[in-house]
This record gives C-alpha cells, structure tokens and sequence, in this order.
C-alpha cells in the first residue's frame, strides 16, 4: 500500500458517510501561500511519507531562495518532491552528465575509456576540474550531450551554449532519473559504466564532500557531486545529488537552489534538508555516527558570461 501525503492537506478528517478519509485545509490561506510549491512525499512504509513531509517543509521554513528537492528510496518505496521541473543553472552538477555521456557514447562503439579520457574523468568528478571537464565537454560536442539526455529521458535538461557548460539548465527530476541510471541496471548505461560513475562519485574529495551526505550514517555508502556560481540576477546557485546505500536503504537525494545572498547560505539549507531526510529514513543511527561535512566547503567555480 502506497502513503501518500501533501502539505496542502493539513488535516484529515473522517467523513461519516462514505467512510473515507478527505483532506481539509485548516483555516483560510491567503491565495499567494495556497498558490506556493509545497513538499509531496509518498511511501510504502507507514507514516514515513507524512514525517518526510513535515520535517522537510520545517528544514525550508526559515530559509530563503528557491528550493528543489528529490528524493527516492527503493527499499520503502518513498519519494518526495518539491519544485520537482524548476530549471536551475547546473554548475559543476552537470560534470555527472558529462562523464554519463562519455560512457555512453564509449558504449555504442564498444571501446573503453582512454588514458586520457579516465585521467579527465577523474579530475573532473574527483576534484571538479573545470579545464579536465571542457575539455570533454568539447570532445563530445552538444549532439553527443543531447543524445545521451534523450537516451536517458531527461527530456528538460538544456545543455549550455557557447562553451557555457555550468549554465546547463536542469531540474529535480532529470537529475533523479540520472541517479537512478547509475544506480540500477538499464539499457543506457552498462554495468560497468555504473560502477565507474560510482567509484567517481564516492572519491570526491573531503573539501567538496558536503550538501547531500549531511547527516548520512556510518554504514551508508555516499556518493556526491556538488556545484556553484553566481550571478548577477538570482544570486548564488548552490546544488548536490548524491546516492546513498546501506543500512537496508538505497535511495539518492537532489537539492537544488537559487536566490542565495551566499555560496554558505546555500550549502547550509540544502544540508539541513539533507539532514532531516537520512535521520527519517534512519533514525536508529546513533547522532555520533552520522557525517559532519567540512565547514569550510569549496567547489570548483565556473565561468559565467558578464551581466
């Protein structure tokens, strides 16, 4: 049996004639909050969506900006969104799709990576490394990039013009369907790729280790990759997908922001999400044993046309 619950039914209340439960908004909201995205969840697990939902919704209620958040776990069958289609500019985020690409396309002519190519790859994922990730965005060309972004259906991911690659625009569920693929098995990419992208992903360095593994237990295996920039209009625009697994759990997590007054700003609302939905899916790990990123972050930082 599938929960599902929505912020837009605060209560709940017994209908005596059909039986049946039917949702009721407390009180009369101003047409502008009734009109605001508000965090869905589902799960197969009892109660679980309904605590997702209310401790994801209090991690935002303080924070400014404009926040996306993904999440699925196969093991309860739980998902939950908020702003799940809002275009962001991808920065370093889009360094996953890129090495994505690079194996898909290797797939299709039944090659392995190069020297060269595993050396960019790495640097890329590893340390972010902008000059590594230019130069494969160059060698794959924009046809290769939306012929991977076909192929793996994210039909919303725009990729950037004019050598542009960190203003890629992407949204929650194009990055969820990307983790999913390195996740589980599929006819994109091939079980070795998948394991490549892994291994990438879980070697990232302490530095850029933040933003989704907040608050993750010890005996869950992560994987991230993080982004930022700014500009002049909306601020900083501050990312991180990761995956995670253990624990009896297997589930991968996207939050996306905007309107950021600074890069830490950013990086301290997407791990207070990030927080909350690792201790509601574990709450037996112990507070001790749960992942502290750094508190000095960085990420590579990507160039942007002036204005």
């Amino acid at each position: 049996m599938t929960h599902r619950i929505s912020l837009r039914a605060r209560v709940l209340t017994a209908a005596a004639v059909t039986g049946m439960l039917v949702p009721v908004v407390a009180g009369a909201a101003p047409a502008s909050a009734a009109a605001a995205p508000q965090v869905s969840c589902t799960s197969g697990k009892a109660g679980l969506a309904a605590k997702l939902q209310r401790d994801i919704t209090a991690a935002l209620a303080t924070r400014g900006g404009t926040v996306a958040v993904g999440l699925r776990d196969r093991t309860t069958n739980t998902t939950c969104t908020l702003r799940a289609t809002t275009a962001y500019d991808s920065a370093s985020v889009v360094k996953v799709t890129v090495l994505a690409t690079l194996l898909w396309d290797a797939k299709k002519t039944n090659r392995y990576l190069t020297s060269r190519e595993a050396g960019l790859a790495t640097a890329m994922i590893t340390k972010s490394d902008n000059a590594a990730t230019t130069a494969l965005w160059n060698q794959l060309g924009i046809t290769k990039v939306k012929g991977f972004l076909a192929a793996a259906g994210m039909t919303r991911t725009v990729p950037g013009t004019g050598g542009y690659w960190g203003l890629t625009r992407i949204n929650v569920t194009d990055e969820q369907r990307l983790l999913s693929l390195i996740t589980a098995r599929n006819t994109v990419l091939s079980d070795n790729a998948r394991a490549y992208l892994h291994k990438l992903m879980g070697q990232v360095v302490t530095s850029q280790r933040w933003g989704t593994p907040a608050g993750a237990p010890s005996g869950v295996a992560v994987h991230v990759k993080n982004g930022w920039l700014q500009r002049a209009t909306r601020g900083w625009r501050v990312h991180s997908v990761g995956t995670f697994q253990g624990r009896g759990h297997d589930y991968t997590i996207t939050v996306l922001t905007d309107g950021n007054s600074t890069m830490n700003y950013g990086v301290t609302t997407i791990q207070a999400v990030s927080k909350v939905i690792h201790r509601d899916l574990i709450p037996t790990a112990p507070a001790a044993t749960r992942y502290a990123p750094t508190t000095t972050p960085q990420e590579a930082y990507i160039a942007v046309p002036r204005g």
